[in-house]
């Protein structure tokens, strides 16, 4: 038996968090929440793969936060809500899965700070439970008409993908979403394994030229 095709039924629309251009090859659609360890492993493939891709993938993340098994979910989805106010969106959404482990007022304060945010608005804001409504409507929606139950739950090219989030199985996974073949990667996982092997030296050695 054929596994069943599941289908994206919320559009992306202008209250969606999105990095990467409308033109690109593939757009990836994550319900994701910023305690979940699954999705901090599909952020750090994610990364991995932005580089790969550039401008041939583009990154939708909506938030779903779930309270009874991450329950400080909710409140750092409130502080992504909080730094998109503020332009900031994935920069907060980025330090928030580097430290999952610090997701307490104190510590989405600090990452804040070192985003150069307005820290007395943000502040106010979190107080204020200014974004939860909207936080609470996004999950109610995913529930309702996508179904989700868990994260990280994906869509490439508005179909659900069910397989893993290591590098290599996504990349295989947009390859094959890519109708169009605009994207061109290694045939063999052997060779993608190799290409990204030299993704990582290169950045090592850019780094040191940095530092």
């Amino acid at each position: 038996m054929s596994e069943e095709i599941v289908t994206l039924k919320s559009p992306i629309t202008d209250q969606d968090h999105v990095a990467g251009p409308a033109s690109a090859a593939i757009t990836l659609v994550e319900y994701g929440n910023f305690e979940c360890l699954q999705c901090g492993g599909a952020y750090r493939s994610l990364k991995q793969i932005r580089d790969v891709l550039a401008d041939e993938l583009r990154l939708v993340f909506r938030n779903f936060p779930m309270v009874q098994t991450h329950p400080r979910s909710l409140r750092a989805a409130e502080a992504a809500e909080a730094a998109a106010a503020q332009g900031q969106f994935w920069e907060m959404h980025d330090q928030l899965f580097t430290h999952q482990q610090a997701l307490e007022d104190r510590d989405v304060l600090r990452y804040a700070k070192r985003l150069g945010l307005d820290t007395e608005r943000f502040t106010r804001e979190l107080a204020e439970n200014v974004f939860l409504p909207k936080v609470q409507s996004a999950y109610e929606q995913s529930l309702f008409d996508e179904h989700v139950t868990g994260t990280p739950t994906i869509y490439l090219n508005g179909i659900r993908y069910t397989g893993t989030t290591d590098v290599q199985s996504l990349l295989e996974a947009i390859k094959q979403s890519d109708t169009e073949g605009r994207i061109q990667l290694p045939e063999k996982a052997s060779q993608i394994r190799q290409l990204l092997r030299k993704l990582k030296q290169g950045r090592a050695a850019l780094v040191g030229i940095v530092q």
